[in-house]
């Protein structure tokens, strides 16, 4: 009888314990969301990024069988949108989880077909998609959070821009385009950007000009995608180097030695601010 008691008592006890549910999967195309994702998540999510090497160009980037079925397993999946991760739009046409959430990013901010699918380097993006995850994760509080990260940023692009603000520049493709808005510069060249992006030739016009804007010094500073060479762009930083035009490489994927977003956007702007005149 007083095992059967022992028993019942500890089958009570274990009937008051609640069961911890599996923490929920997280697949983020890239992995500057999958980072910011994790910052929100915490302990309560397993985040995978699947665009991760910062060594890959992400034009060139092809799926198999593994990604596939991380992403038809994810309970959440958060995805760039305007024509940028087109791959993952494939995959989730492709049955998955019962009940998956899918955040389509460009969504969050209203971004229309034909903007610069470079969204992440608009400071508004990431502080609208950590609302949706603390939405979903029933996490207000990482929202506060998040903003409070994001002051040292801001306040870079304010100091930054008393002295950009209607500056003149330039780049090989318009990744920095959406930060070079935030700063105020006048952007040059965007037709042979967007020709560059969609892997065509740039017209023979379009190349006259940018060469001019570098010949001439129209532009104060070229940026350069540095996962990205082909020896049309390569001409173009020799071309800026030789006229004595400041050349700044950026990255579209976040490189591994940033701690996080917003420490890859700090380190860039920080390579803004020491060309600047």
């Amino acid at each position: 009888m007083k095992s059967i008691s022992l028993l019942l008592a500890f089958i009570s006890i274990c009937s008051a314990v609640p069961l911890r549910a599996e923490p929920l999967t997280i697949v983020a195309a890239e992995n500057f969301y999958g980072g910011v994702a994790s910052q929100v998540a915490g302990s309560s999510a397993q985040v995978v990024s699947i665009m991760s090497n910062p060594n890959q160009d992400p034009h060139e980037f092809q799926t198999d069988v593994k990604t596939a079925k991380a992403v038809a397993d994810a309970d959440i999946v958060i995805y760039s949108g305007l024509g940028y991760d087109t791959w993952m739009e494939k995959l989730l046409s492709a049955q998955g989880k019962t009940g998956r959430v899918v955040i389509k990013v460009s969504d969050l901010i209203g971004a229309k077909d034909g903007a610069n699918p470079h969204i992440w380097y608009d400071p508004q993006t990431m502080p609208a998609l950590v609302a949706k995850l603390a939405e979903l994760l029933k996490k207000p509080e990482a929202v506060a959070a998040f903003d409070d990260s994001m002051k040292p940023l801001l306040h870079k692009i304010t100091e930054l821009r008393h002295k950009t603000q209607g500056m003149q520049v330039t780049a090989t493709e318009p990744v920095f385009g959406n930060m070079a808005t935030a700063l105020g510069f006048t952007m040059l060249n965007n037709d042979y950007q967007i020709a560059v992006m969609n892997d065509t030739e740039p017209s023979f016009a379009d190349t006259v000009a940018f060469e001019k804007s570098l010949s001439s010094k129209t532009a104060k500073i070229l940026f350069y995608n540095a996962q990205v060479s082909d020896p049309s762009t390569q001409r173009m930083q020799e071309m800026a180097r030789k006229n004595g035009v400041p050349v700044v490489g950026v990255t579209e994927t976040q490189p591994s030695n940033a701690k996080n977003y917003v420490d890859w956007m700090l380190s860039e702007l920080q390579a803004v601010g020491s060309v600047l005149p």
